[in-house]
């Protein structure tokens, strides 16, 4: 359960993508159940909630994640994302607040852009542990594990070719990770309360520069409307699957 949180919680310019569509956000407010999936175990596990605002610089955006107070009793989880995104929803702020069991923990990462790369301060406190600074620098754009997510739901997805694999890069607060999108096409999609959709699927992967996996893979759908709403995550564990589905 733990795991795939932090996978929903990481989701979400590509560096080799098509020019970004239009996509104008105002305020927003979209409710997710987290499933636990086990052969003919159905198990509401979870929820979260993903939010965005306008503000003076462009973008407020916050991701919220717990568990349900039957998980709570096997391992409670409140996590938080937040986010301050310029206008084409490139980073200027990324704080993860992170509360699992008896486990607590705070990253920020501070953006900024230098001569078409970008680097970023991150610091990261940890209960009863000093505070760490690092640095990390790109070519290129990089994101955050929130605001990439908002560039997924940008895309023109009309200029995508199926099948071909498109990759970004993004600060996770103590590592530079390459994200690795190889998108699927549109797809018929029935969420959990039968309500039917067409939605573009991607398929989300994670590596360090070395290339060994960071984290497990993910399937992600998107509406194919202009509002671009996350449909439904899915994500693998060692005994069986969560989905993340869009519940209004």
């Amino acid at each position: 359960m733990r795991k795939f949180l932090l996978s929903i919680i990481a989701l979400i310019g590509l560096v080799m993508a098509p020019a970004a569509s239009a996509l104008t956000l105002n305020s927003e407010r979209l409710n997710y159940q987290i499933v636990y999936h086990w052969g003919v175990v159905w198990k509401h596990a979870g929820d979260a909630m993903l939010s965005i605002s306008r503000s003076d610089n462009g973008y407020n955006a916050m991701l919220t994640g717990k568990t349900r107070s039957w998980a709570d009793k096997i391992y409670p989880v409140r996590d938080t994302l937040k986010c301050m995104m310029h206008s084409n929803f490139h980073p200027i702020k990324y704080e993860k607040l992170t509360h699992e069991k008896s486990y607590y923990a705070r990253d920020i990462v501070a953006f900024s852009s230098n001569g078409g790369g970008t680097s970023a301060k991150c610091t990261r406190y940890r209960k009863d542990k000093p505070t760490v600074n690092i640095n990390l620098s790109t070519s290129g754009v990089a994101y955050d594990m929130l605001s990439v997510f908002y560039m997924l739901r940008n895309l023109d997805y009309d200029k995508m070719a199926s099948s071909k694999v498109y990759k970004t890069c993004i600060f996770s607060g103590k590592e530079k990770e390459t994200l690795t999108i190889k998108y699927l096409g549109v797809k018929p999609l029935q969420l959990r309360d039968k309500s039917r959709h067409q939605a573009f699927h991607l398929k989300l992967s994670f590596t360090r520069d070395n290339g060994k996996k960071s984290s497990d893979g993910i399937d992600a759908y998107i509406s194919t409307d202009a509002r671009r709403i996350p449909l439904m995550v899915v994500g693998k564990l060692p005994i069986g699957e969560v989905k993340c589905y869009y519940a209004k």
